[in-house]
């Protein structure tokens, strides 16, 4: 039976629910399709051969059953920042907050990573911008700040014209792919290079290190937008379900294409050196490499516009998202009530200038694209493992909410999805993995300060016991990670980072099931009580459509 309570209360404007379904799915394939398709082909390719297509289909089911859970938790609770919610209302306080900090540190370090990527192949025509290490200039970056200044500037006006503005890019950012899949594909397109030394030269361990490492995931990373937007979406009952699954078929089925149309279309010259040394002269990219190669001069052209476009349009979507999450971590009382304000138009003008500066300062340690890509898919893949331990808790917790989307299967499908969650973090690789324990680490320092300065009235109590699993569960993947196989440029056993290796192929991720499994019924088991659940849930309810 559905609840019969009151919209969320706020001392501000309400943000306004005025996002549809067609740009609910938008904003979703528009975070999707973004700089991964510029890069994401080549190296996968140089991590796993022909054995990519393997790598890109795995990580599309991955993200494919996060995304069912996704669909079923946005649905039922349409609140803003989403994803950093869910673990709250099933645990509580401590664990709400390291799972929104995990959610705000990919949101908030992924517009820098767009507009890198379209700095990138802005200086093909624009030297001054980076130097011969893809590094930014002083130039570079003061052109870095004015992109980072226009996303802020489009959120501004509001939610509807976010919604139209990135409609507009986004049928650009799906045609220019399109088009090159076509165009290669029926203008130099090489059968006989999908057999080139055998159709998996690095082993099971390239393709599932391609996984997490060469962007395969971070590519497909964006469906949970329309989740963070479900707050301002005028019937989340029908769109929140449409947007997350539509989305993430969409961008697989693109990023599969490109791939293909990608092995195909190299010359015979680009495998000189074999796989992993596959590069292109002049800083040209993958695709627009190819077509210079092949002879189509006008389709290089349009990709080097669709580099600046595409990543802008991502950045935008999660400059949004950033400040959409940093609004619900105040409303929950982890951040100071300042971050919670709004303007007559129902933009919390706060949080996106907070993500603003914030944005401009990760430039400076991740002065490029490949450095800063590994920590967001690592943290984002934490962030949403929170999802499917949600869903089984609240499940039980809150058993009379209606729920739009029902996930058939659910209470097997959680866990599931948990232990695949699990596996792209291990896939990763132990140095990715240390460096994002610093960032965890630095977030509860600051949002333990918020709590002890007293910046948020509405601060909750610390909910230790339901989270007694949390602690055991973020140093127990360390360690398994340390004992692993895996770094962030490979195998360890041909990439040195720290790794032992001491857990073979296939034992490891038995070892990694069993863990997660573990966790998952322990955090079951000491989850919040139900009245206290519902407390914490308060007035949130699927209002009805339009």
């Amino acid at each position: 039976m559905p609840t019969s309570a009151a919209p969320e209360a706020s001392p501000r404007p309400d943000l306004r629910r005025d996002i549809g379904t067609i740009g609910l799915i938008w904003t979703s394939v528009g975070s999707i399709i973004g700089s991964g398709w510029l890069f994401g082909a080549l190296f996968a390719a140089q991590a796993a051969g022909t054995a990519a297509l393997v790598s890109w289909a795995v990580g599309a089911l991955a993200i494919t059953v996060l995304a069912f859970v996704h669909a079923e938790l946005g649905a039922a609770y349409p609140v803003a920042g989403g994803t950093a919610r869910f673990p709250h209302y099933a645990f509580g306080s401590v664990a709400g907050a390291s799972f929104g900090w995990f959610s705000w540190l990919q949101a908030v370090a992924t517009a820098p990573i767009e507009v890198m990527a379209s700095l990138n192949y802005l200086s093909v025509h624009a030297t001054w911008v980076q130097t011969g290490e893809n590094r930014l200039t002083a130039a570079g970056y003061g052109l870095a700040v004015a992109f980072m200044a226009f996303f802020v500037l489009v959120n501004f006006f509001g939610i509807r014209w976010l919604a139209h503005t990135n409609s507009v890019a986004t049928w650009w950012k799906i045609a220019i792919p399109l088009l090159t899949i076509a165009a290669l594909a029926g203008t130099t397109f090489h059968a006989d290079n999908f057999g080139h030394q055998g159709f998996a030269p690095f082993g099971v361990e390239g393709v599932l290190s391609a996984i997490s490492t060469s962007g395969i995931i971070f590519a497909l990373l964006g469906f949970e937008q329309a989740d963070q937007l479900a707050g301002e979406s005028r019937d989340p009952a029908r769109d929140i379900p449409r947007a997350v699954i539509g989305s993430i078929l969409i961008g697989a089925l693109v990023y599969l294409a490109l791939q293909v149309v990608f092995i195909g279309a190299l010359p015979q010259s680009a495998f000189a050196h074999g796989w992993a040394d596959l590069t292109f002269a002049d800083k040209a990219g993958p695709f627009a490499g190819l077509a210079l190669t092949a002879g189509l001069g006008w389709l290089a052209a349009l990709i080097y516009i669709d580099a600046v476009v595409s990543p802008t349009g991502t950045g935008l979507i999660y400059t949004t998202a950033a400040s959409r999450v940093s609004y619900g971590l105040s409303r929950n009382g982890y951040v100071p009530a300042v971050f919670e304000r709004t303007t007559a138009r129902g933009v919390p003008w706060f949080s996106l200038l907070f993500t603003f500066l914030v944005g401009l300062i990760v430039f400076l340690p991740f002065p490029t694209w490949q450095k800063l890509v590994g920590f967001v898919t690592s943290a984002s893949v934490l962030m949403y493992a929170g999802a499917p331990l949600a869903l089984g808790c609240l499940r039980k917790q809150d058993p009379g909410r209606y729920r739009p989307y029902r996930l058939p299967g659910g209470l097997f499908w959680a866990p599931v999805a948990f232990v695949v969650s699990n596996l792209i973090i291990y896939w990763a690789g132990w140095d990715t993995l240390w460096r994002l324990g610093l960032a965890i680490v630095l977030g509860y320092l600051l949002l333990g300060g918020s709590a002890l300065l007293g910046l948020n009235p509405r601060a909750p109590h610390l909910d230790w016991w339901p989270a007694q699993w949390l602690p055991v569960y973020l140093v127990g993947l360390g360690l398994i990670s340390w004992q692993g196989g895996y770094c962030s440029g490979g195998p360890a056993s041909s990439v040195s980072c720290g790794a032992t290796g001491a857990l073979p192929l296939w034992w490891d991720m038995a070892v990694i099931a069993g863990f997660s499994l573990l966790i998952y019924f322990w955090a079951h088991s000491v989850r919040l009580p139900d009245a206290e659940t519902q407390e914490y849930i308060g007035s949130v309810d699927v209002p009805p459509g339009p």
